[in-house]
Parts: structure tokens; sequence; C-alpha cells
């Protein structure tokens, strides 16, 4: 039993298992953006840095090797070095001095181990370096999930090329559309922002205390080395890319980064807004894919919810906001080493990874045992019946017209509209029928030819070449989409709605 008082919820080693964030509660995202593989990047970055060093002559033989066998994440206590870096004001400062003991608890054969660690280095070259390295591990599983989703959409844009379902505007049905379409809209979004993410540098930061490398000089001072060769030995040796300078005050490596994070979840946002609308029981066009327990209510057992979705949302929604946050603390970087804007870029940057990775998979899933209700498409396609055609009715039928009491031929047929809204819905495909009949001589629009234009198939404008050039457009993202069958039709689609 907790005895604690009242007001206390719980203490740092509890740590935060995302009992508020569901959408990241995952054990991928833990482990990927954890704290704790927060501390085994840091520990890496050091560790890397004591090799570089003893390849370039640099620190004792046979140190490097040390240093790594105490650099293994789980030999420290994460939550006394979050509280005791408060003392330095960031966790690498009380994690070196871990890492001194440890090392120097390993050198059995004096080497001088401890003479590598952190030699020529500041705790903000570590930290960000090692949030790059973060930022490398995450991206690559968040990648892997993000090209299943696009191959999962492109298979859907090219099973429902054909599916006629309606365009919606303003909340009101506009044009006939297809689904093919709006699933390679889907593609595109994602397509688009996955490339923006691969092609974000993640770079290695070097500098020493102020970004001038005077440490870094003085320890290369007649050596064949020098700082920027050791930077970019030790951007070989994470995999990262190197950088032509210090980074310590300009940000765009961590902004870059962020913004390409944020098009991420824009992408998958929009995907969520949609399904959670045409999944509504009055829409009925697309359902999720059912798994136990999932889409629960605590209340109403008959409740089906999209889960998937609302978590995808909700992701999406959050994005914004740390995205901004990056970009604000990079415009208040005072001095060489600001006071607390850096600080504001780790909780951000690291949510943006945690909410992109977390939301990678749940649309991954959801794309791919998407169902897909073609029937209900088309019933809420002829809804709004004939009049969904007024528009290509008017490019090809006023030119027929002869201007009539004042009035051309495109006011003639917007008067015919008009009066077709004043009837009751159910009676305004035949009155709209009958009026077009009325205001265009047979001579001139033969019935075949009127109903050709009624007909929402016949005004697709470009739907298909559209969905075929997005496609094209991202080849290494639409690869194995034509046999993917994971994301077929729902085989009783054609009987719901």
């Amino acid at each position: 039993m907790n005895n604690a008082a009242p007001g206390n919820f719980g203490s740092a080693a509890d740590g935060d298992a995302g009992l508020l964030s569901p959408v990241s509660a995952s054990p991928l995202v833990g482990a990927l953006t954890g704290d704790r593989a927060v501390l085994a990047a840091i520990l890496a970055v050091e560790s890397g840095w004591a090799a570089v060093l003893e390849k370039a002559g640099l620190a004792p033989s046979g140190s490097a090797a040390v240093v790594a066998s105490a650099a293994e994440a789980g030999r420290y206590d994460v939550a006394d070095i979050a509280l005791r870096a408060q003392g330095g004001g960031n966790p690498v400062i009380p994690l070196l001095a871990d890492l001194r003991k440890q090392v120097q608890a390993r050198d059995t054969s004096n080497v001088g181990a401890v003479k590598a660690v952190h030699t020529s280095l500041t705790s903000q070259d570590v930290l960000d370096t090692a949030l790059m390295l973060l930022a490398r591990n995450t991206i690559e599983s968040l990648l892997a999930d993000l090209k299943s989703t696009t191959a999962a959409l492109a298979a859907l844009a090219e099973q429902h090329a054909d599916t006629l379902c309606v365009g919606r505007s303003l909340t009101q049905h506009s044009l006939p559309f297809t689904f093919g379409l709006r699933a390679a809209q889907w593609f595109h979004g994602v397509a688009a922002a996955g490339r923006q993410l691969e092609k974000v540098q993640l770079p290695v930061q070097f500098g020493g205390a102020a970004g001038t490398l005077a440490a870094g000089t003085v320890l290369t001072s007649g050596t064949a080395s020098t700082p920027f060769g050791l930077a970019d030995s030790l951007a070989a040796q994470l995999g990262l890319a190197a950088a032509p300078a210090p980074w310590h005050t300009n940000r765009l490596a961590i902004t870059s980064l962020g913004n390409a994070l944020a098009a991420v979840l824009d992408a998958y946002g929009k995907i969520a807004a949609d399904v959670l609308f045409l999944s509504r029981p009055e829409v009925a066009e697309l359902a999720e894919p059912r798994a136990a327990g999932r889409g629960v209510s605590s209340a109403m057992p008959q409740k089906q919810n999209p889960v998937l979705s609302v978590l995808v949302r909700s992701a999406a929604l959050q994005a914004p906001q740390l995205a901004a946050q990056l970009h604000l603390a990079a415009a208040n970087f005072n001095d060489e080493r600001p006071d607390g804007a850096w600080h504001t870029e780790w909780p951000a940057l690291r949510g943006l990874l945690r909410l992109a990775l977390a939301a990678a998979g749940h649309v991954k899933e959801l794309a791919e045992g998407l169902q897909v209700f073609p029937v209900a498409m088309r019933r809420n396609l002829d809804l709004a019946g004939p009049l969904l055609l007024a528009e290509g009715v008017g490019a090809a039928v006023a030119p027929l017209l002869d201007d009539k009491d004042g009035a051309t031929g495109k006011q003639q047929l917007q008067a015919v509209v008009d009066r077709t809204l004043e009837v009751p819905a159910a009676e305004q495909a035949g009155t709209y029928r009958r009026l077009l009949r009325e205001a265009v001589p047979a001579g001139q629009l033969t019935d075949l030819r009127l109903e050709e234009l009624l007909d929402p198939a016949s005004y697709l404008g470009q739907a298909a070449a559209i969905s075929r050039r997005i496609l094209a457009a991202f080849p290494d993202f639409a690869l194995s989409g034509a046999s993917n069958t994971s994301a077929s039709n729902d085989p009783n689609g054609a009987n719901r709605g």
C-alpha cells in the first residue's frame, strides 16, 4: 500500500510510462526515445570520442575499450542523474562524474583511460550530438513504418481508381470524386513528408566551451590531427553527418528536423481527420481495422470507436506547438550559449520524435487494414442527385443557349439550379432534369447526351491521371503497392451501408 502524503504522486524513479499520452505509450517508443535511450546516446558520444582520440594518438592506448565497457546505460541510475542535473542545468555533467568513476574502476591495467573521457568537449557538444544520434535511431524506425504506409496507400489508390465517391468542400458535396484519388492524395502527403525527413542532415556538434575549439586546438597542437579532423572522425564513428563548423548557436539542424517531423504528423493528421469523418455511422464509407479490446467504451458496449485515428489526430494536433517551440528557442539563442533557450529544445524535440514514431505505427496499421465500402460511397454520392453535375452541365450546355430576356446561358442555368433548390431534397433530382429539359431545346441537347452529362463517372476530370502522376513521382515510396494485399477491400463491403 502506498502511504504517500496527499500531493505526492510518485517519484522520479516511477518514470513516464505514458499514462496520459496513450498515442506514444509503446515499448518501441520508450526504447528509442525514453530517458534511458537519451542516456545511452550520451554515453555513445563519450565512448565514440574516446575511440577517436585513441586512434589519433591523443589518448592512451587501450583507453577506448575501457571507456566503452563503462559506457553501458544499464550501469547508471537515470532518476538520480536527472535530479543531480539541476546542479549544472544539464544531464551530461552528473553523468560524466559517474562515467569517470566507472572508467577508473575498470582501468585495471592503469592505462589512464579516464584521460580520454570528455577531453576538449563541452556539455553542449555531447548533448547536441547525442540528440542527433537519438533522432537518427528513431527516424530509421519511423521511416520503415512510413514506407509500409505509403505502400498500402498506393495499393488503395490503384485498387480504387474507379471507385466513385463524393468530393466535399466546406462540409458540402462538391463534385464526383474517386476513393482512389483520395488515397493517392493521402499517399502524396505522407511520401512528400517522408522524403523531406530523409533529406534532413543530422550533424555532429563540436566547438568546446564557447564554440572556438580552443581546447581542441591545444589538444592537437604539435600533432598531425586538427580539431576539425577529430570532429569528422566522430561523425563517421557515430554515423552522423560531418559539420563544417560548430553550430552552438545556429540551430537550423534542430529546426529543420523539427519541421520534417511536424510535416510527417501533418500528413498523418489529414488521413486521421478524413477517416474520422468517413467512418461516422451516418457516412459509413470507411472503417478502421478491428482488434480485440480496441475502440471500446467504458459505458456503451455497442461502440466501436475509431481509436487509431483518434490517437493519430491527437499527435498531429500537438506537433505544431512543439515545432514552434524549437523556432522560438532558435530565435532566442543569445550569447555563445543561451540562458534557457537551449534547455527548452530538449523536451520539444523529443516530444516530436515520440509523437511521429508512435503515430507512424498507428497509421501503418490503419492503412494496411482500412475497410472500404464502395456501396456506401455511391449512396452518399447519389444524395445530391444530378445537381452534383451542375458545373459540368453548365460548361457543356451554357454555350448552346441564346440570351433570353437579357439572361446569358450561364445565368439561365443558374436559375434552373436555384429553382431546383427551392423544392424538397427528395424531389430535386426529377425537378432538375425537368427544368433542364425545358430550358434547353431538344434539338440542341438530346436526352442521351443529357443523361451522359448527369452521370457522375463522366465528370471526374483528370482524377485517374492525377493519381498515376502522384505515384510515379514517389516510386521509392510506392514499392509493393500493386501487390500489397493487406490493404484490400473488406470482403463484405458490397453489403455495407
